[in-house]
């Protein structure tokens, strides 16, 4: 079934996904187990992660991941006799579907302990006031639970502090000729936000390629920002603008990949590092 394509079913005047939907039927096993909510969840736990890694790893649109994720979610719930809630009556269907996206977002939250220091303090600080000011105080704890300092942040290029105010710098004031060759304070934060910047204005082009080129190693874990920084632009902050600038990112991400690696190296062999 190609939702993505223009003959689709209810193609006039409706909205389609970026990707394609894939319908597969298996008749369920006669011996299928009966478990309980909790033995679910912990199946979702240990099942979903390396099927969402794996739908990353195809670069499947962020608005698109928690349809993507039903697929994965629904074959463990549909695997069993039936799963049963605490009063020993059968899950519904919408249960099931709301307990597999709550395994989602956790899965998007997780991935954020293997960012930068900076990045988490960005991610965090981001998530409660957007690109708004906030007061230096609640900065600083928050810089401090991460072991470093709103200055160091401040130094990263990421934030702005004056006044007992602190603000995440727009993309729009980022230095013009910023290479991560030459940053001495490479966080996870600015490599996406300067890709994000070029994408928009360029969108798939040799000088955005370029750029992911130059990110080099860190470029996974640029993808995995983005598919956090959607999640909490389009879920929490209802942030559309904010939200389709990473979805658009990884929906090119393939083609930027692609055209990335057939460009000479730039580097000289040089390691881009960051600090952790």
């Amino acid at each position: 079934m190609r939702t993505e394509m223009a003959t689709r079913m209810r193609a006039a005047g409706s909205n389609a996904l970026a990707n394609s939907v894939v319908l597969v039927c298996r008749k369920k096993d006669a011996t299928a187990d009966t478990v309980t909510r909790a033995e679910f969840i912990r199946s979702l736990k240990h099942e979903l992660p390396p099927a969402i890694a794996e739908l990353q790893a195809a670069n499947i649109a962020p608005a698109d991941m928690p349809q993507s994720a039903i697929g994965p979610g629904m074959g463990v719930f549909s695997g069993y006799k039936a799963v049963l809630e605490a009063d020993d009556k059968p899950m519904s269907v919408k249960t099931a579907l709301q307990l597999i996206n709550a395994q989602l977002d956790e899965y998007l939250g997780g991935i954020q302990g293997e960012f930068d220091a900076d990045t988490r303090f960005a991610i965090t600080w981001f998530e409660q006031f957007g690109m708004g000011k906030g007061d230096y105080g609640v900065a600083d704890n928050l810089a401090r639970a991460r072991g470093i300092s709103v200055e160091s942040v401040k130094h990263a290029g990421v934030v702005e502090s004056a006044a007992g105010k602190v603000r995440i710098l727009a993309r729009s004031e980022l230095e013009d000729d910023w290479s991560p060759e030459s940053d001495g304070h490479l966080t996870v934060w600015e490599c996406l936000q300067y890709l994000v910047r070029r994408h928009e204005k360029d969108g798939v082009s040799e000088d955005t390629a370029a750029l992911m080129k130059k990110i080099g190693r860190h470029a996974e874990a640029v993808k995995d920002l983005a598919y956090c920084l959607y999640d909490i632009s389009a879920n929490k902050r209802k942030d559309a603008k904010e939200a389709t600038a990473y979805n658009a990112l990884i929906a090119d991400w393939a083609e930027l990949t692609r055209q990335a690696a057939a460009l000479p190296a730039t580097t000289g062999g040089k390691q881009i590092e960051m600090g952790v």
